[in-house]
């Protein structure tokens, strides 16, 4: 019986999970990635007399970035024999999530993306046009609504179908500036890697992501550092450095030039009920991520959500306090009606039972704050605008702007 192996990826909340949990069911292993702290999920299903492994690569926005998660969802796709990758992307923000697609479309061709939250999308009045979108990308595309099995018999035909390579997809790649393509054009000769994988490697070859490309020298067995590739390299060198681009913003031009087309096909497939839809989008984005008014409102919105759920936390905790005052009251009058010793009253009541009830008290109501409120910033997709902003001063602690979620956390446990 023919058996494939197949990738689920996406940015975080996207409906990712809730569609690996609709395939798989209760079929799934859940363990860490080798030599890391984030866990992976693999599950399998079964359709057409064909068996599936299903893996749930760790959500992502972007495949550039160095944070644990992208470079674990980079590795994946890039090192390991897939027979396809499942891209979900969210119906409401198709051009937020197409930058990922363009990305993954740079390593591998077998592709499916998969829009989801569609019912979603129909609340808010948007229409995508999916045979259109499958056209300007040169991958089939299949619509989706992951907490309704039904609507995935699609995705599972059209899965299988490029498995067993019945359908032959023909990723359109970005074209970037001029200069960035000839310089693609000089190295990409001397890669014997495969199309596109090869093209792929010749932009990290020029963005000179040394971690990567120790990767890439492992992994494909190729010899990166030969007198042909490194003449070739000096020549790039040369030719950017007259067009006045410089190797550290390398990346940043890739990422226009992606963000461009994004634009661009998003704008040719989705439909808006309310004309103003983009508009008003695109208005309240400028102000969030602008530095003038940017900055100052997200410290505004984190300093609110501080408030809240600092002094708010104080009257649950002081409630659970006394609760659990008045429970161990009650328990040491049992221990000492049954004669309890009393080395063993101080381990179970002194000791675990107030070391537990303390640790309650204190993290339990912040935390029962903190987190759905940062669910409603996230479902505002004000989350995001704040990981924009923060993203730079990130950098220089060598991590990102997603990283903002876990130091806020931080500060309000602390």
């Amino acid at each position: 019986m023919l058996s494939y192996k197949v990738a689920l990826v996406g940015n975080p909340n996207v409906g990712k999970s809730t569609i690996f949990n609709s395939l798989t069911g209760m079929k799934q292993h859940t363990g860490n990635w080798t030599g890391k702290t984030v866990s992976n999920c693999q599950g399998y299903y079964k359709f057409n007399n064909t068996h599936f492994a299903l893996v749930d690569i760790p959500g992502t926005y972007s495949l550039m970035s160095n944070s644990e998660e992208e470079e674990i969802a980079r590795n994946y796709i890039c090192f390991n024999k897939l027979d396809a990758v499942v891209i979900v992307v969210d119906a409401t923000a198709l051009e937020r999530n197409l930058n990922l697609v363009f990305q993954v479309m740079e390593i591998t061709s077998n592709i499916v993306v998969c829009v989801n939250l569609l019912d979603e999308a129909k609340k808010k009045g948007i229409t995508i046009d999916f045979k259109k979108l499958s056209n300007l990308l040169g991958v089939p595309v299949v619509g989706a609504i992951g907490k309704k099995k039904k609507t995935l018999n699609n995705l599972k035909n059209v899965i299988l179908k490029v498995c067993s390579r019945k359908i032959e997809p023909s990723p359109k790649l970005i074209k970037y500036l001029p200069i960035i393509e000839d310089a693609i054009s000089l190295i990409s000769s001397e890669i014997s890697a495969p199309y596109p994988i090869s093209r792929w490697i010749a932009l990290k070859l020029i963005c000179n992501n040394e971690k990567l490309i120790s990767s890439i020298s492992h992994n494909f067995k190729l010899i990166l550092d030969t007198p042909n590739i490194n003449a070739k390299l000096d020549e790039i060198s040369c030719l950017l450095s007259r067009n006045d681009v410089k190797q550290d913003n390398i990346e940043n031009l890739l990422l226009s030039s992606i963000l461009k087309q994004c634009e661009y096909v998003t704008k040719k497939v989705c439909t808006y009920k309310d004309v103003n839809y983009t508009k008003n989008t695109i208005k309240i984005d400028k102000i969030l991520t602008s530095k003038k008014f940017g900055i100052p409102i997200m410290l505004l919105f984190l300093c609110l959500l501080f408030w809240i759920t600092i002094v708010g936390a104080n009257y649950p905790s002081q409630l659970l306090s006394e609760f659990f005052g008045f429970l161990k009251e009650k328990i040491l009058i049992f221990f000492e009606y049954v004669h309890s010793p009393e080395w063993l009253t101080g381990l179970l009541v002194n000791g675990i039972y107030q070391t537990v009830t303390w640790i309650v008290s204190v993290m339990l109501p912040p935390m029962a704050i903190f987190f759905p409120l940062f669910t409603i910033l996230e479902d505002l997709g004000f989350l995001p605008r704040i990981a924009f902003n923060l993203d730079r001063c990130f950098k220089c602690a060598c991590t990102s702007g997603k990283q903002a979620l876990t130091m806020c956390m931080g500060v309000t446990m602390w």
